[in-house]
């Protein structure tokens, strides 16, 4: 097996979160291998720098030469260069040994503000490391130093690409999470802009997002991805490592570069406990509980956006007699219906990510409360014009209005119908094992 090969020129951050760490952690992830020539030694953690103690150019030199001569290099990424010394003799390895694949991430403050090159290295980086760039990676504060402008709108930001690219980047892309609203990052090749969209997640926790970012890119370009291809998927992959970053240190905890891996792992881990669900189902004899319109029974990811996150069964649960079968597999976005009940669930109490529908009656109705069930309703006649009229709104809305005058996830959520709209129960759990236990016991107090 053969992985590409991706070399980061980086200093090293003692804390774990950024610099060379962050980036082995990232080229690891995207199957990579990673090798480092070191450039800094940092004394830092979540809170801040403490101190930096630069490697001597000539050891920088002879790092460089041991990987390129023996192992090779299929792309390089650039992180903490911080002195005119060291960017000139990284400059000439990268010349030396023809890489052409490099990510110039120009790296001048940490979290805190604390500055990681010294003003005149500034102007070497501009002309003598960044017309070496296939790819350059600014911040807004970065942009601005290199382009020489202010910015403060997205059409700043284009105005600065431009202008790195005239200093010799062949594309550039300006990371525009420093300016407000929507995390807008903007790609140029040259000739047109890209624009890539992203949700702001909300937390302080994002210290090595460029380093991450920078390293995606060059792991994608080692694998011979185009640079806007490189570029897309790398931040879908910074994306989650910032959503999956972790709550370390009192400071600027660290994004997850294995937040991607992550992702992975809880969707199989969700299809799998969903599928044991619908496995009980069909062995047991339920099949009286399910209604007109039919079951389904859903289980979001834990941090799920949209219907996209809550998987479910495709085609539904079908009653064949007494038992319930499937045609499908679960499988993601499967089913909206369901997903709407259990997201609006899921802003009420995180914990709660499962929900499946079932037959109204009101036998069934005392059954859930014979078995002490914590039930609660809402009435669809209440329901506003507008929601009415939205398709797929009534449920969200329903239960909404539900868990607004409520301190905690009641059991079972039901409505009595109203024209053409049958009459349902739902049953809540944390996942699909704790509704399926509950489902089973209302079948039978009801039978």
């Amino acid at each position: 097996m053969k992985a590409a090969r991706v070399l980061t020129i980086a200093g090293s951050d003692s804390g774990g979160g950024a610099g060379i760490q962050a980036d082995l952690k990232t080229i690891s992830a995207l199957g990579g291998f990673g090798m480092t020539v070191i450039t800094a030694l940092t004394a830092q953690n979540t809170i801040g720098v403490q101190g930096v103690y630069e490697i001597p150019p000539d050891f920088i030199e002879k790092q460089f030469d041991s990987v390129a001569t023996d192992i090779g290099i299929d792309a390089a990424k650039t992180g903490m260069l911080a002195s005119s010394a060291i960017i000139r003799i990284v400059a000439s390895k990268i010349r030396q040994y023809g890489i052409q694949r490099l990510v110039v991430d120009p790296v001048m403050v940490a979290k805190g503000d604390r500055p990681l090159i010294q003003d005149e290295a500034k102007k070497t980086l501009t002309e003598v490391l960044l017309p070496l760039a296939m790819v350059a990676t600014p911040n807004v504060p970065e942009a601005e130093v290199l382009a020489g402008i202010k910015i403060s709108i997205v059409d700043d930001v284009k105005q600065a690409a431009r202008k790195i690219h005239g200093l010799g980047a062949k594309h550039v892309v300006v990371k525009g999470g420093h300016l407000p609203g929507d995390a807008v990052d903007v790609f140029y090749d040259g000739k047109e802009f890209h624009t890539f969209f992203a949700e702001r997640i909300e937390t302080k926790d994002t210290h090595g997002t460029g380093c991450t970012f920078a390293a995606a890119i060059a792991t994608g370009l080692a694998g011979g991805k185009p640079a806007f291809e490189a570029v897309k998927e790398a931040k879908d992959f910074v994306t989650k490592a910032i959503r999956f970053s972790l709550r370390i240190g009192g400071g600027h905890g660290p994004a997850n570069p294995f937040g991607a891996v992550l992702a992975e792992m809880e969707r199989y881990d969700c299809l799998e406990a969903l599928r044991r669900a619908v496995e009980r189902l069909k062995e047991g004899h339920c099949g009286d509980l399910v209604p007109e319109v039919q079951s389904n029974i859903g289980y979001a990811l834990p941090q799920a956006l949209s219907a996209d996150d809550v998987a479910a069964v495709p085609g539904r649960l079908i009653r064949v007699g007494h038992r319930i079968e499937t045609l499908h597999e679960p499988a993601f976005g499967a089913s909206r219906h369901i997903a709407k009940v259990i997201l609006a669930v899921m802003a009420f109490n995180p914990a709660f990510r499962s929900a499946m529908n079932i037959r109204f009656s009101e036998e069934i109705l005392g059954a859930c409360r014979d078995l002490g069930f914590d039930v609660d309703d809402f009435s669809r006649a209440d329901e506003p014009p507008d929601v009415k009229e939205r398709e797929g709104s009534s449920l969200e809305w329903g239960t909404k209005t539900v868990l607004a005058r409520r301190k905690s996830v009641p059991d079972v959520i039901y409505d009595r119908g109203d024209v053409g709209k049958e009459p349902m129960v739902r049953v809540l759990g944390e996942n699909p094992g704790t509704v399926v236990d509950k489902v089973f016991k209302i079948a039978r107090r009801h039978s």
